[in-house]
């Protein structure tokens, strides 16, 4: 029964995604974060207690990148399409643009929002990649899903709350957005070496890195609230690429 716990966290991520999936589509942004979020908590927790319980197997993994597929693939991938219809002046879908009219099949998308689906390959990529990489224990390659879908969904949540109109105005600059995307692409499937947020004990000899990464987040996500997340995952980048000089 206890090796079905795990699976089972992970299931509750794939339903997070689904339901973000749904929210998205609608542009509800906030409430689709909220849902990516508690995703990402059941995402972490399925393989801390897979450790835990010690009942870790293939089937448990290959659960989890379907999982991720969705909500840290998927939902990015939709937002950023979103994000970019509301840079060009046209109506980019009409209110019956998902569903057949009566005179056929209405397909009234445009090209340039379409670019932000590359997130999505991008992403399922990156998750194929991880499953057959077995060094990946210790350190990810590449920005992990998660993390990237965290720096996307950021987004919107700016333009929610933090009411800025500098911020807002780079944010919808569709060659932004665009840059922003194909970075995305890169990162995730870089040979970038970042340090994993798992603990296999609390020493802060061991673990220094992490702590002083984890008291740096919570500071700036006071301060800065949403708008501390992208430079969170650029901090994420910089402090790995120092920890992998000093390493050597």
């Amino acid at each position: 029964m206890k090796k079905q716990i795990p699976n089972a966290l992970t299931l509750l991520n794939l339903l997070c995604g689904c339901i973000a999936v749904i929210l998205a589509v609608h542009s509800n942004f906030v409430t689709s974060g909220l849902f990516v979020f508690l995703g990402i908590f059941f995402d972490f927790f399925d393989g801390f207690a897979a450790r835990k319980l010690k009942v870790q197997s293939e089937l448990g993994l290959q659960l989890d990148s379907l999982a991720d597929m969705v909500t840290s693939g998927l939902v990015p991938g939709i937002i950023m399409y979103k994000l970019l219809s509301l840079t060009i002046e046209t109506e980019i879908v009409s209110s019956n643009s998902w569903v057949s009219n009566s005179n056929g099949i209405d397909f009234n998308l445009p090209i340039l929002p379409l670019l932000g689906l590359l997130i999505t390959l991008a992403s399922a990529y990156r998750l194929a990649k991880f499953n057959l990489d077995e060094d990946q224990q210790t350190y990810f390659k590449g920005l992990p899903t998660p993390a990237n879908t965290l720096l996307i969904i950021s987004l919107p949540l700016i333009l929610e709350f933090q009411n800025n109109d500098a911020i807002n105005t780079i944010i919808l600059n569709k060659w932004f957005l665009i840059g922003l995307t194909f970075i995305s692409c890169y990162l995730l499937n870089s040979g970038i070496k970042l340090f994993a947020l798992k603990f296999k004990n609390f020493s802060f000899k061991d673990n220094a890195i992490r702590y002083i990464f984890i008291i740096l987040c919570a500071v700036l996500l006071v301060v800065l609230q949403f708008a501390a997340i992208p430079i969170i995952i650029l901090l994420y980048i910089i402090m790995s690429v120092l920890d992998n000089l000093t390493s050597k």
